[in-house]
């Protein structure tokens, strides 16, 4: 399952991206990843959905195996008008989107600021609703300066009990081993900060306001155990999007695709299907 390779390329003024499509069926799904990961924790989800769709998976600038330099904006701006340009690269009038944590502002941004048009949007547990953040996040991001400093072992260690801490029940050491890489060394350890830095909750609070003029199909879906974005955000969210659905998933942390990827495929799945 470890075996996740992106071959693909698309140049972007924010640096280039690395992609990959999986199946061949009439109808497309794009994944969005959040942060700090990528669009390896989608690898089963997109798996057990490329039999009956095509599957299109990306890692954002900045994350993954995606480019990484000085000065980049990653910013949730800049994210959400290279994902519009991305469906155009990918001639994808109106695929379904399903995004995850930063992912699920990423594709509303999209949606409502430049006009990308999906048939039907899946959010899981996204950074939608005021406030957003865990603790850790905050105090990262008001000194960002000062954990850029910190040695590489010790950088590597706060990363890991990071990523552990998204997982309602616990990640394998190799699943770890392998979110945590795209983090690491001079260029890994300034792109992590530097994500950190960038996030400002300003760039939902300009779209929260729209979520009352959401015309198409969605589902909220939800891990029961998130500590990063407790449910009663997403029952909030859920209740700003008119006809939308909250599916919880029992057990699940944040990190619904390491947890419960199982669960989430069928929710994913059902959901498609439902709507034909």
């Amino acid at each position: 399952m470890n075996n996740w390779q992106l071959g693909e390329t698309y140049r972007s003024s924010s640096g280039e991206v690395r992609w990959d499509r999986l199946g061949e069926g009439k109808e497309s799904v794009v994944l969005l990843h959040g942060t700090p990961f990528s669009s390896y924790v989608w690898r089963g989800v997109a798996r057990s959905l490329a039999p009956h769709y095509q599957v299109y998976v990306w890692d954002m600038p900045g994350y993954g195996a995606s480019e990484k330099f000085e000065g980049q904006d990653v910013s949730l701006a800049a994210q959400g008008k290279l994902f519009t340009d991305l469906l155009d690269h990918w001639d994808l009038a109106e695929p379904t989107v399903v995004a995850h944590d930063f992912g699920g502002a990423v594709a509303l941004r999209a949606h409502l600021l430049h006009g990308a048009r999906y048939r039907r949007l899946a959010l899981v547990d996204p950074v939608a609703v005021a406030p957003w953040g865990s603790p850790f996040f905050r105090l990262v991001g008001d000194n960002t300066e000062v954990f850029n400093q910190l040695p590489p072992a010790m950088h590597a260690a706060l990363v890991r009990e990071y990523v552990r801490s998204a997982s309602g029940i616990g990640l394998g050491d190799a699943v770890v081993e392998r979110l945590v890489e795209p983090w690491l060394g001079e260029a890994g350890q300034s792109a992590f900060y530097r994500q950190i830095a960038q996030a400002d909750q300003c760039y939902t609070d300009e779209i929260e306001k729209l979520y009352g003029t959401l015309e198409l199909p969605v589902m909220v879906c939800w891990g029961a155990e998130d500590t990063w974005i407790p449910l009663h955000q997403g029952q909030k969210l859920a209740a700003q999007i008119p006809g939308a659905g909250l599916r919880v998933i029992a057990g699940a942390g944040h990190l619904v695709q390491e947890d419960a990827p199982a669960e989430l495929a069928a929710a994913v799945f059902a959901f498609l299907q439902e709507l034909g």
